[in-house]
């Protein structure tokens, strides 16, 4: 029986990619950085000299395991890659890119992860799975086999597509429906696709939303997987709460964790003081339904139970903060007076007030000192007069805003 999924991608491996082009650069994905995993699912203590199994579950074409066999390879880490998906068209792709580095730690093999218990692959520290739960035909009984696969104190990286961010998608997909049929040839149906783009009134949805442009980056293969998919449906913040809990699940954190928080979008203390009364998720599906440009939900789960105790938090003395993909020159480009950090994410200007000594305290996270040797740093700038509690509570205040963004993380020495 024919997989319209599998068919698609057979024909479209997405995203594009180009195995040349890994000696030149590697792709960093939105998720599944070491670092993160060891934030979000073991509370900063991970030990990466131990071995350390992933699952790369809907891999296409191999960013995310190409990203993360060379991460390992960097540590040292005795770890193995296992990149499944159901297109031999992505994998062949996702494996000549890891041969271009010459990495050993990758294995591939060609099949669903709706029968990821026949294939035997045994269990796993880490799960990614990214951009495929909303493309089968049972996600629920997808994510209940990932989860039989998880170790007890392991974690997911999952993302699914946002209802709302993606307003126009669907409608563009039902009119193409009616235009170009899934039994036209894939090029075909790109045609059709492209002159209906340039034939959209200024008034339509899709023209309307500034925040989804696979269909403008990512070539045919990305206007293929947006507009024509076989099989597509998008999670709500409840929506998703629901899937990750029936299998067993809970959610750890949120990507970035300041976009599901409804204060960062509002300053009506009214509005604030109601809005205080509500739950965790509560107030991340009201945040959705607030900034409305929400496109994707990345999200780091454990098991049930676990979410407390995975992900790390500044308040213990030996937490070493460590900036995440960015230097502390590029956040003192966006800090104004105030001191005020500026963003622009997604359409909205986004301003996160930050404590006075924000920028000494910012320019001494070197990814070494703890927090006692930072405030000790912090305090000798100052003439020796910034007492714990003091530093403890702007510390906090920083690194709140910066956590929120996803750009600063915590960290422990590794025992010996």
């Amino acid at each position: 029986m024919t997989d319209p999924v599998r068919d698609q991608y057979e024909v479209y491996p997405y995203p594009a990619r180009d195995p040349r082009d890994e000696a030149k650069r590697l792709i960093e994905t939105t998720q599944s950085h070491l670092d993160e995993i060891n934030h979000y699912v073991y509370a900063g203590r991970r030990d990466f000299s131990r071995p350390f199994r992933v699952l790369v579950a809907g891999g296409g074409t191999g960013d995310v395991t190409v990203m993360l066999a060379q991460r390992l390879a960097d540590r040292s880490c005795p770890g193995e890659i296992v990149h499944l998906d159901l297109s031999a068209a992505s994998t062949r792709i996702a494996e000549a890119r890891v041969a271009v580095r010459g990495l050993g730690n990758a294995r591939f093999v060609v099949g669903s992860l709706t029968e990821l218990a026949a294939l035997g692959l045994g269990r796993f520290d880490y799960i990614d799975c990214v951009g495929v739960l909303h493309h089968l035909d049972d996600p629920p009984a997808a994510l209940r086999g990932l989860a039989d696969a998880l170790v007890g104190d392991g974690g997911m990286a999952l993302m699914v597509y946002g209802a709302l961010g993606r307003t126009g998608v669907y409608q563009m997909q039902a009119m193409l429906r009616r235009l170009t049929p899934p039994a036209d040839p894939p090029a075909t149906r790109v045609e059709v696709a492209r002159r209906l783009l340039k034939q959209l009134p200024p008034t339509n949805w899709f023209a309307r939303n500034p925040v989804v442009v696979d269909h403008i980056r990512g070539g045919d293969a990305g206007l293929y997987d947006l507009l024509l998919h076989g099989r597509d449906r998008p999670y709500t913040v409840p929506d998703l709460v629901e899937l990750v809990t029936g299998a067993g699940l809970e959610i750890c954190s949120f990507i970035e964790p300041w976009r599901y928080d409804p204060a960062r979008y509002v300053s009506d203390g009214a509005i604030l003081k109601r809005l205080a009364g509500l739950g965790r998720f509560e107030r991340a599906a009201f945040a959705e339904l607030l900034a409305g440009n929400l496109k994707r939900h990345v999200c780091y789960v454990v098991k049930a139970g676990r979410a407390g105790q995975a992900v790390a938090r500044p308040d213990d003395p030996a937490a070493v903060p460590f900036l995440h993909r960015c230097s502390a020159a590029k956040l003192l480009e966006l800090i104004k007076p105030g001191p005020v950090l500026a963003l622009r994410v997604d359409g909205i200007d986004a301003r996160f007030a930050l404590p006075p000594r924000a920028v000494p305290i910012l320019t001494r996270v070197d990814g070494r000192r703890n927090l006692t040797e930072l405030h000790r740093a912090v305090s000798a700038a100052d003439s020796g007069r910034l007492d714990w509690p003091t530093f403890k509570a702007e510390f906090d205040r920083l690194y709140a805003v910066l956590n929120g963004i996803n750009r600063m993380l915590l960290t422990y020495p590794t025992l010996p």
